[in-house]
């Protein structure tokens, strides 16, 4: 069977699950018709090396390796926006050699140019480029805005598509809160989140269903807000698992500083559960090849605007966000020192005495291999239309790192979080994780492409 053959194949596929999960018919195209591949707009802030509308349309303008497998992305990318046109823009690039116009407002990239809406989904990417901050310290990234222009070209169409939100929703609640529930009112299929808990487990970490969680600690090596909201993803993807599944937060506190310290010395987290998440990342690292340091790796020159950017306030050093569910359940999210690669995970079942724990593993290519997995779930819900995790855990982490930003802003205050107290039941995403297989083809010593050059058909067959 040949790569064509294969990417019609995995298209079907998925076509059938959306079509088995909705009884049976396909919700693109009609029932007597084959389907058709949805056309969708590309929005974002912007496109430059390494950066989120880099990592995930590289895997929507070409086939890419998910679980070992050559996948096609089974959608067709019919219009791109860029909010920004920073010094090494590569949306112009991008735009010529795909031949995907570029426009200048997001209207004009849904109708793809004309009077009404001419897209079945939407890709919208507000991480990355140049935005302020607030007194909170918050990065005021537009994704409310991305989705309120889109949502307006949808109401006058009278129809609503599948939309994606990178990350969280958005800095503010309210505005988060608002985008979920008009998305609901429309039956508007929705996906948001990190890309992280779709990564390999080492070791491999599966909670069974209907567990009771005694304890639990998520530990990364980042930066408040953006990191954090990672960090919780982790901790929620495995705590849903639940008996009961989920049904909120009640409280949020950080702790930094003297804070920290004390609570470290006076046990609020199980120092057990930390070093059981440390060590798996210690057995992680050992058995990675090291990584070849000339010859596999040609990144265009960092220009000035990426680096000269005020910064704002952020806790010196480690720090603790401490999260009390509805439930009872008692969790711990912890930054410890400083790296990229660093999501670490561990827990303690009712009547277990060892620890279960797992370090989520980036790819050999860092956390640009993370958008492989996530980028499968995207296409998955623009061909099906089908929601391939609940949006309400991402609506839960957003409230959560907003709680989180209010907490250092009152200067580590608990936060009571009763607009957090939202319940939902977890779907199985296994479809949708990395388990490996990726990782022995694209190893540490397979070149990557410094440049946005997603290859076709033919030229991986090569």
């Amino acid at each position: 069977m040949n790569r064509r053959e294969t990417s019609r194949r995995h298209f079907l596929q998925m076509i059938a699950a959306g079509a088995a999960a909705t009884g049976g018919l396909p919700l693109i195209g009609r029932a007597d018709e084959a389907p058709r591949r949805p056309r969708v707009a590309a929005i974002f802030t912007v496109l430059r090396f390494r950066s989120h509308p880099f990592n995930i349309l590289e895997n929507f303008l070409g086939p890419y390796y998910f679980n070992g497998e050559l996948t096609d992305p089974g959608v067709d990318i019919v219009a791109l926006y860029a909010d920004q046109f920073p010094s090494d823009d590569m949306a112009r690039a991008v735009s010529g050699k795909f031949k995907i116009p570029l426009f200048g407002s997001i209207g004009d990239a849904l109708r793809v140019g004309g009077r009404d809406l001419a897209v079945d989904a939407v890709l919208s990417i507000g991480e990355h480029g140049d935005y302020p901050y607030n007194e909170r310290g918050q990065h005021l990234y537009p994704r409310k805005r991305f989705f309120d222009e889109a949502f307006a070209v949808m109401r006058e169409s009278g129809r609503f598509v599948p939309f994606f939100n990178d990350k969280h929703w958005s800095y503010r609640w309210d505005w988060a809160r608002e985008m979920f529930d008009t998305a609901r009112e429309h039956r508007m299929p929705l996906l948001a989140g990190s890309s992280v808990p779709l990564a390999q487990r080492r070791p491999p970490l599966e909670l069974p269903a209907d567990c009771e969680i005694e304890e639990v600690v998520s530990i990364h090596g980042g930066g408040l807000e953006s990191y954090d909201f990672h960090g919780l993803e982790v901790l929620q993807s495995l705590v849903e698992q639940r008996r009961g599944g989920e049904t909120g937060i009640a409280q949020i506190e950080l702790l930094t500083g003297d804070a920290f310290e004390a609570a470290k010395r006076d046990g609020r987290w199980s120092r057990e559960l930390v070093d059981a998440a440390m060590q798996a990342e210690t057995a992680m690292a050992a058995k990675r090849q090291s990584r070849p340091t000339t010859g596999v790796f040609s990144a265009p020159p960092v220009t000035k605007h990426t680096l000269d950017k005020p910064q704002p306030p952020r806790p010196a050093g480690d720090y603790a966000i401490s999260v009390t569910y509805c439930d009872g359940l008692k969790a711990t999210v912890l930054k410890l020192g400083s790296s990229s690669d660093r999501w670490n995970f561990a827990c303690r079942l009712k009547g277990e005495t060892r620890p279960r724990a797992t370090a989520f593993f980036n790819s050999p290519w860092g956390n640009r291999g993370l958008f492989k997995a996530l980028s499968h779930a995207i296409q998955h819900l623009f061909v099906t239309g089908r929601e391939p995790w609940p949006a309400e855990r991402t609506l839960l982490t957003t409230g959560a790192v907003e709680a989180v930003m209010q907490s250092f802003e009152q200067n580590g205050k608990a936060i009571e979080t009763p607009h957090l107290q939202i319940a939902y039941q977890p779907t199985d995403v296994r479809p949708f994780r990395e388990f490996g297989k990726t990782w022995s083809i694209l190893t540490e010593s397979v070149p990557q492409t410094g440049y946005f050059e997603p290859r076709s058909w033919d030229e991986v067959q090569q």
